[in-house]
């Protein structure tokens, strides 16, 4: 794993440990979580028809008021939440805004949208930048701890070692 790759993880992992999540989760449980912890509705959607002409499968909308996360409903269930907590790892680091110069084309897609009350708005389309990938680490992250709840922590150096390198721990059932 390069130098760069493990400061990545580590900085996606701190994010996960802050928000200090019960063993037992869901993608639903988490969006209450993070609603609760930050004091603004966080709602989930699917994506319209016409996103995936526009090459979309995931958005964050971050409103005046409330947090919207849009994603693929013609894709397995698993890939959903995939999509989704990429896009609450956007949300969660606050990366950049895309530019809403373009207003004809979102109020296409999303015609229900007043472009004044937006304040962040970003939408997954590829992995070539740094914010995608961290976005896209942090999913597989959470996404491995949502799907193996009772892992058990490393303890000691060997374990500080597992984390640094990334090492998965078998599951451990209660």
């Amino acid at each position: 794993m390069s130098n760069g790759s493990l400061k990545l993880r580590r900085r996606c992992q701190a994010v996960i440990d802050r928000l200090d999540l019960p063993h037992a989760l869901s993608v639903e449980a988490l969006c209450q979580h993070l609603a609760a912890r930050r004091a603004r509705p966080l709602r989930l959607h699917t994506l319209p028809s016409e996103a995936s002409t526009h090459g979309m499968c995931g958005l964050w909308l971050a409103t005046d008021t409330e947090d919207h996360i849009f994603y693929e409903h013609r894709t397995a269930p698993l890939h959903q939440e995939h999509i989704v907590l990429h896009e609450i790892g956007h949300l969660l680091f606050n990366h950049r805004t895309m530019s809403m110069d373009d207003e004809g084309s979102w109020g296409a897609l999303l015609p229900d949208l007043d472009v004044r009350s937006v304040q962040s708005l970003l939408r997954r389309t590829n992995y070539a930048t740094r914010e995608e990938q961290e976005a896209e680490l942090f999913a597989s992250l959470l996404g491995s701890r949502i799907h193996n709840p009772y892992r058990q922590q490393p303890d000691g150096i060997l374990g500080r070692l597992e984390v640094a390198m990334g090492v998965d721990r078998p599951r451990d059932t209660p």
